[in-house]
């Protein structure tokens, strides 16, 4: 194991009040602004002075910032034979939605044998409104509205909470949240002013935050139906060659391919694009193959409809029928929202290249093929793709036609998970486990429970509609509703972070409003026939999610009141007896014999255990070390840079280690103590040497601002004690007759007693809470309890295991 090290002087952020008014441990709340650099010069730490020598304040060493760096998520950047590997990947995870449309669009949109004026229109709409709604809006501009590479609506929405003072943060993430809010002077007067409006509005504040999580929602609601959707209309498919087969045949059969599909999820999606890609690739080619046969064996003149004229006709001549034919329609480009909320598993730039390059072309040939078999054969209408096959290719074609759309359901799957764990970043959803299934694309994920619930939905969806006619009722509403909140929003990405001029952004937000306008009232007829299914489903998803975002924002409300410097919890006398300040009684404070690690969750100020430890008993062990896991977007961090310590001067013996941890490593395991008792003696260790080494190098008039610590705090460096060109000795064990005092305290205490003092939070409602806060908070706190991690889950010595229990009012 790396030993630890002096730490350089490094640019961190700091976590300062929401209010500046009031002392920095007051609130437990932050607000987005609060992220700012923090004054090197008289920020209470221990620090090097100019003269080299280390000198120490023991009133503010316990608001140690030096663990704050960006370790929020990091944009991966792929080039070359990886990018092409990902764009390969992409096809398989992404592309089934959308890929398997040409199986039904025209039988959806037409209801009885079209003439083909009608069917030319209509392909011309097909088109454009794949060139409009999928090439040129989201392949071309969503995908660049990305938070940090995540995609997805909600992501937009965190994204805009990086550029303007929106939403208040869990102090736990707010740390790692990378602020980028432009300067006032940055900004256009027209852009500042709609920044100025959405920051002071509080109904603009939660408009936005109703409409990204209702959002989430709706694609989770399409992630139930299109797993449903896809596989019963797989099956129904197979009446082609078995006109006989029965209804709880199709059911029965569907519901175990179902269960098959989300019982291999756990494999990762690296596993799972990598065998889907090439069902995907081969059904695509068979469509475009087809469709080039029928161009130039029936009625080539269809490739007209390529002129946006008929489509434009289509709507003057139909009018009303036009407008709702397009419910119809609007099936070719189902899937697209989970275009944009893949791309974290992926990239842009492999999205771009998959579309483009092959799925894009491939779709335009069905298309105009299918169109062209019609217009030869009207009646083929009803199942275009199986009646527009060239002579022999019948059953090759149905089974990749039903593997096609089996797979089809991988891309909402999909996005489900990355949605989740976007929601559970920013504390709108309960905590689950997530499983990172690929060490190199750091955004592919599995969520276990998610997964589940997923399965047990679609199964009982599959049961109740057993059918593709009702349950194509109930589909496509949810996915306009999302494309139109991904225009609003990225709009106002556009103004806000782009910072383009609104005469500029105005135009295209015309376009695309409209367009997907036109869809979207027209999805709106499908709702009494089913779609109201969809819409309330999101509507209980959306309500969970802000119910538990309301519920946390209570709870740091109610936490502030214990954030607070360590120095204003206990008092050290002149003759370093401890004491309780007068704010918590003015007693006196023993020790006790012991090596106590208190579990501390947010890594700054006092930990709430602590506080309701030492207040309840009056006593501290000999060794208090603060311990915080802080997790950081890596598959892994290097033993170099994985532990941050800081020496509390408030408290004789008292210690905070902070331990940065990769989504791969493993860091509760049962010889935590002896873990963290290395790393504390390292450190002492260490930090004598380097004073040692000062004190040398000043007598010797060298110069000394390049080897003094900066502060009381240590991070692990590599093996030999270096970092860059900084010179370190060897440490060894100090003459000094404090640091061997401290080492042999250190020593004594670890081998007397180890405790792992854990806090159990409990919260009740206040007392005159109004009726309908205390359903909600009720409501809030059942989650909360029965989604809470259990301690016994710890892998931990359990006899060693010292739980701190304490109430809170919210």
């Amino acid at each position: 194991m790396a030993d630890p090290n002096v730490a350089s002087d490094d640019d961190v952020f700091a976590i300062k009040a929401e209010h500046p008014a009031e002392p920095m441990g007051l609130s437990g709340v932050y607000n987005t602004r609060s992220l700012a650099r923090p004054h090197r010069s008289g920020d209470g730490r221990r620090s090097a002075s100019h003269d080299g020598r280390v000198e120490e304040d023991p009133d503010g060493e316990d608001s140690n910032d030096e663990w704050l760096r960006e370790d929020g998520r990091k944009k991966q950047v792929f080039k070359g034979t990886t990018l092409l590997w990902l764009a390969y990947q992409s096809v398989g995870a992404i592309y089934g939605d959308i890929g398997t449309s040409p199986l039904y669009v025209y039988s959806s949109t037409f209801s009885a044998a079209p003439d083909y004026t009608s069917l030319v229109e209509v392909l011309s709409v097909i088109i454009w409104s794949l060139t409009i709604m999928v090439t040129f809006k989201y392949v071309l501009i969503v995908l660049r509205a990305d938070n940090q590479g995540e995609g997805g609506t909600f992501s937009c929405y965190s994204l805009l909470t990086r550029y303007a003072n929106l939403t208040d943060r869990d102090p736990r993430e707010a740390a790692t949240v990378k602020m980028e809010r432009h300067q006032t002077e940055d900004l256009r007067p027209s852009n500042l002013t709609v920044r100025s409006k959405m920051e002071s509005s509080k109904f603009l504040r939660g408009l936005l935050k109703t409409i990204g999580v209702l959002s989430v929602s709706m694609v989770i609601a399409d992630g139930i139906l299109t797993p449903a959707q896809s596989v019963l209309g797989a099956i129904q498919g197979l009446a082609v060659v078995s006109p006989g087969i029965t209804s709880s045949t199709i059911v029965g059969t569907s519901s175990g391919i179902l269960i098959l599909l989300f019982a291999i999820q756990p494999f990762g999606l690296t596993r799972l694009a990598t065998l889907f890609a090439p069902i995907v690739i081969i059904w695509l080619s068979f469509n475009a193959s087809f469709g080039i046969y029928n161009l130039v064996y029936y009625d080539h003149s269809v490739l007209k409809a390529f002129s946006p004229h008929y489509a434009i006709n289509f709507f003057i001549h139909g009018k009303t029928t036009a407008w709702k034919m397009l419910g119809g329609i609007l099936l070719s480009f189902t899937g697209v929202e989970a275009l944009f909320a893949d791309l974290g598993a992926f990239s842009m730039r492999a999205i771009q290249i998959s579309w483009l390059g092959f799925c894009y072309p491939c779709l335009l040939l069905a298309y105009v093929g299918q169109a062209a078999f019609i217009s030869v054969h009207p009646e083929a209408y009803s199942n275009p793709f199986f009646n527009s096959l060239p002579p022999g290719l019948l059953y090759p074609s149905l089974v990749v036609a039903v593997l096609a759309a089996i797979v089809a359901s991988q891309a909402m799957i999909t996005a489900c998970f990355q949605l989740v764990s976007q929601l559970m970043k920013l504390s709108y959803c309960p905590q689950m486990k997530i499983v990172h299934t690929s060490t190199k694309f750091h955004g592919q994920l599995y969520v276990p429970f998610l997964n589940w619930i997923l399965l047990v939905g679609t199964v009982l969806v599959t049961a109740i509609y057993s059918n593709t006619t009702r349950l194509g009722n109930a589909y496509g509403v949810c996915v306009i509703f999302v494309t139109f909140f991904d225009t609003c929003f990225v709009t106002l990405v556009a103004l806000i972070v782009w910072r383009i001029p609104p005469y500029i952004v105005f135009l295209p937000w015309l376009f695309f409003a409209t367009h997907d306008g036109l869809y979207l009232t027209s999805a709106l007829n499908k709702v009494p026939d089913g779609a109201w299914f969809t819409l309330t489903l999101a509507a209980i998803l959306a309500s969970i999610f802000l119910l538990w975002r309301f519920g946390k924002e209570s709870q740091w409300t109610a936490e502030a009141e214990d954030r607070f410097r360590l120095s204003q919890l206990i008092k050290k006398a002149e003759d370093h007896t401890l004491s309780l300040s007068m704010r918590w009684g003015g007693g006196s404070v023993t020790h006790i014999r012991g090596f106590g690690i208190y579990f501390d969750k947010t890594g700054v100020l006092t930990p709430t255990v602590f506080t309701q430890f030492v207040t309840k008993f009056g006593a501290v062990p000999d060794i208090m070390v603060f311990f915080h896991l802080h997790p950081i977007e890596t598959p892994t961090v290097p033993s170099s840079e994985r532990y941050v310590i800081t020496r509390l001067g408030s408290i004789p013996g008292c210690y905070r280690l902070i331990v940065r941890h990769g989504f791969m490593d493993e860091v509760i395991t049962p010889d935590l103590a002896a873990l963290i008792y290395e790393q504390v003696r390292k450190f002492v260790v260490h930090l004598a040497s380097a004073e040692d080494f000062d004190e040398k190098s000043e007598g010797e008039g060298a110069d000394t601002r390049a080897a003094s610590p900066s502060r009381g705090s240590s991070s692990a460096l590599s093996d030999d004690g270096s970092k860059g060109k900084q010179r370190q000795r060897v440490p060894g064990e100090s003459a000094d007759p404090k640091v061997r005092e401290e080492l042999a305290r250190l020593d004594n205490a670890f081998a007397s007693k180890v405790m792992y003092v854990v806090g159990k939070e409990q919260m009740k409602i206040k007392i005159g809470t109004i009726l309908f806060r205390r359903l909600v908070l009720g409501t809030f706190l059942f989650i909360r309890d029965n989604t809470r991690a259990k301690i016994a889950n710890l892998r931990l010595a359990m006899d060693r295991v010292v739980e701190v229990g304490f109430v809170k009012e919210i």
